[in-house]
Parts: structure tokens; C-alpha cells; sequence
């Protein structure tokens, strides 16, 4: 109680009192956005598809947010998890994303 630090306020443990999955949280829409992209490459391939194409298609999701910038964070995340591979300004799935799929589908 004599400590200097007593008298400073602590950080709340959940500053937006959301819950840890909160549907509406940013996280879990640019996580739904990942899967709906992922799912879309993953249909359509082997149709490369370019980045204004998923906009145009997550457009179609009121709660994405702006489509071209969700678009955008959807392919970074997944092609920072080797999901989607970038070719200029198109995109696809990678093997790793193609043979997973595959699993799940025998």
C-alpha cells in the first residue's frame, strides 16, 4: 500500500468489455473475411481471381467494412500463413491451402 505504483490506475483486463469471440469484434470480422476469401479462392481455383474481383464479391457483406481494404487485409493474413499466393494483382491458393482442402474433402 506504501508503493509508489498503488496510486497508478491499471489497464482494464478487456477495455471494450466485448467477450474473447465477440462476433462484432474487428477481429472476428477480418477472420470471417480470411475464411469467405480462402473459401472463394479455394472454389474457384484454378480461376486466379484479382483483388478487385474479392472486392466486388465481399462487398456483398454489409458488416466486411470497406470491401477493398478488407480484401486487402484478408490476402496479407492469408498469404502470411502460406494460404494465398499474390501474383501481381492476382491471387490464388497456395499447394499447402489445395492439399488441405483436399483432406477435408475425403
Amino acid at each position: 500500500p506504501d508503493h509508489k505504483e498503488s496510486g497508478l490506475l491499471m489497464a482494464e483486463p478487456n477495455p471494450t468489455d466485448r467477450a474473447p469471440h465477440d462476433p462484432s469484434s474487428p477481429v472476428e470480422c477480418d477472420r470471417r473475411t480470411e475464411g469467405a476469401v480462402l473459401a472463394l479462392l479455394l472454389d474457384e481455383h484454378p480461376t486466379r481471381l484479382s483483388m478487385d474481383e474479392l472486392a466486388l464479391v465481399l462487398h456483398a457483406d454489409p458488416d466486411a467494412g470497406t470491401p477493398e481494404d478488407a480484401a486487402r487485409r484478408a490476402v496479407r493474413e492469408l498469404a502470411g500463413a502460406g494460404l494465398v499466393h499474390r501474383d501481381g494483382r492476382f491471387v490464388c491458393p497456395t499447394r499447402a491451402a489445395l492439399y488441405f482442402n483436399a483432406l477435408e474433402l475425403a
